[in-house]
C-alpha cells in the first residue's frame, strides 16, 4: 500500500513538473515573439536615419515638435530620456508602462508619444535633474 502512494505520488510530481515546464516554454515563446514583432515596428516607425544612431549608438535624438532648439535622447534600453536643449542637458526623465515590454516597444512610445502630444507627455513624465 505504501509502495503505490509513493508511486502515484511521484507520478503527480512529474505531472506537476512537466506541466509547469510546458507553462515556462510557452512563456519564453510569448517573450521571443513579442520582442520580434516589436523589434518589427520599431523598423516600421523609425526613420533610416533614426534606426542607423539607434543601432549605432544605442539612443535615438527625436526633435521637439514645439522647440526646434530641444531633443530627446531616447536610449535603447531602461534608463531615463535625456532631454537637451541648446546643446545642454536640462532634465531628465522617466516614463514606463505598467507592465514588462519589449525595450523597442518603450523606444517606440517614447517617439509617438513626443511627437503626438508633447505636452502631456512631458507632465506624464516624471522629471529628475539633467545626468
Amino acid at each position: 500500500m505504501e509502495t503505490l502512494k509513493l508511486i502515484v505520488a511521484g507520478i503527480i510530481v512529474t505531472v506537476a513538473f512537466v506541466v509547469l515546464g510546458w507553462q515556462v516554454v510557452g512563456s519564453y515563446r510569448e517573450w521571443f515573439n513579442a520582442k520580434r514583432q516589436a523589434g518589427e515596428l520599431l523598423r516600421a516607425v523609425l526613420t533610416s536615419e533614426q534606426y542607423c544612431q539607434l543601432m549605432r549608438l544605442s539612443y535615438i535624438d527625436i526633435p521637439s515638435p514645439r522647440d526646434q532648439e530641444r531633443i530627446y535622447r531616447v536610449p535603447r534600453g531602461p534608463g531615463l530620456v535625456r532631454v537637451i536643449e541648446m546643446g545642454k542637458p536640462t532634465m531628465s526623465l522617466c516614463l514606463k508602462p505598467l507592465e514588462r515590454v519589449p525595450d523597442a516597444d518603450i523606444v517606440v512610445m517614447h517617439k509617438l508619444m513626443i511627437e503626438a502630444d508633447e505636452e502631456t507627455y512631458l507632465q506624464t513624465a516624471n522629471r529628475f535633474a539633467p545626468i
